[in-house]
């Protein structure tokens, strides 16, 4: 039952994150410039590396959740997105947004099916408890590159647009 609990708040977490995401892409639908956000702020993506501590707290008591800080490193994406900051929004811009986002997506859930298709074959090493954990940071870990990815692609779809119009 505990191990039940500790699933269901980890993926409420993840609906959360997702909640946000789906609201920030509601505002830049309606905006005619990016948002302007400081590219320093990439530097949280070093807190995906606190999923490492997962494994040691999952030896000591049990505790699964550290394993989330994962989706940490996606907000290395911020850096890119800061890097994008002012860009007027115009018909080739948007255009762009949407390529990028719909390859991210693309690697992302394809990423998450194939992993998910590989551990839901049985018990990883004979151990139910193992397959949630690698499911949990396959997953994190998933989302975590979706999220880097789409502003990563955006910045150099724009950036090549621009070098090809210049040599124009």
């Amino acid at each position: 039952m505990r191990l039940n609990n500790r699933v269901l708040s980890i993926f409420h977490g993840l609906r959360i994150a997702a909640s946000i995401s789906l609201k920030m892409e509601i505002h830049l639908s309606v905006s005619f410039s990016a948002k302007a956000i400081n590219p320093k702020l990439g530097c949280f993506g070093v807190l995906g590396f606190l999923g490492f501590a997962g494994f040691w707290t999952y030896s000591v008591d049990g505790t699964v959740f550290p394993f989330a800080f994962f989706l940490f490193f996606g907000f290395f994406g911020f850096y890119y997105e800061g890097k994008m900051s002012g860009t007027f929004m115009d018909e080739r811009f948007r255009e762009n947004i949407a390529r990028a986002k719909l390859k991210a997506y693309k690697i992302t859930f394809g990423v998450m099916l194939l992993a998910l298709i590989i551990l839901c074959q049985g018990k990883l090493f004979g151990n139910l408890e193992y397959t949630l954990i690698a499911s949990i940071i396959t997953l994190s870990l998933a989302l975590a590159l979706g999220i880097f990815l789409s502003e990563y692609l955006l910045y150099r779809y724009d950036h090549d647009d621009q070098a090809e119009e210049s040599e124009e």
